[in-house]
């Protein structure tokens, strides 16, 4: 009887000590290292155990952080994030609000944009709002000429194809207006043609 208690009660622990340590990175106490993992924002755990003090991201393919995924970890002192290639966009605000909110700065220099060009190098806890936003404005203008463009070709397009019916339609006038006045000269011809009599009919 013990023995099946034991049992259901390490069956429903089980999944809690998996969910401690996320896949694939390695946990030992309250750190959390996913350092060289390939991790993608796409492959990013989507949460950390909130005991966890010290986590390693670094060397890693990151170009953004989630909202909110530090938000929860009340133990957090530090977060390694070094090696990625931070693109420093509109995703970039939250990580950006966040190192801003850590008492040591000094300790993420080494965060750095990767991109856009104009940023590259730039540590993200020293931009501006303004610098970010910027890029935000860039990247919707880019959109906004990309989508003028795309509604430029469509129109030049519909104009080209009214242009070809608009031709078509006038030469099929022009052959139906040559048809009708061929009509009545093939009429002159055969009332022509039956009109004379043969000289041996009779009266």
């Amino acid at each position: 009887m013990n023995s099946g208690i034991l049992f259901f009660s390490l069956f429903g622990f089980l999944p809690h000590v998996i969910l401690t340590c996320p896949v694939p990175c390695k946990c030992a106490t309250n750190i959390i290292d996913c350092t060289s993992k390939g991790l993608t924002i796409a492959k990013l755990p989507a949460a950390f155990r909130p005991s966890a003090e010290v986590i390693h991201l670094g060397y890693n393919m990151l170009t953004s952080i989630p909202k909110g995924l530090f938000d929860n970890l009340k133990s957090l002192q530090a977060v390694h994030l070094q090696g990625n290639p931070w693109e420093c966009n509109c995703d970039i605000l939250y990580l950006r609000s966040w190192l801003q909110w850590q008492q040591n700065r000094t300790f993420y220099r080494d965060v750095k944009c990767a991109s856009p060009a104009h940023l590259q190098d730039r540590i993200i806890a020293y931009l501006t709002e303004d610098e970010i936003i910027s890029t935000c404005q860039y990247w919707y203008c880019s959109l906004a000429l990309l989508s003028q463009l795309c509604l430029f070709i469509l129109l030049l397009l519909q104009a080209i194809l009214i242009i070809f019916i608009t031709m078509y339609l006038q030469r099929f006038r022009r052959m139906t207006a040559d048809a009708r006045s061929a009509i009545p000269d093939v009429n002159q011809h055969v009332d022509a043609w039956a009109s004379p009599r043969s000289p041996y009919s009779s009266d």
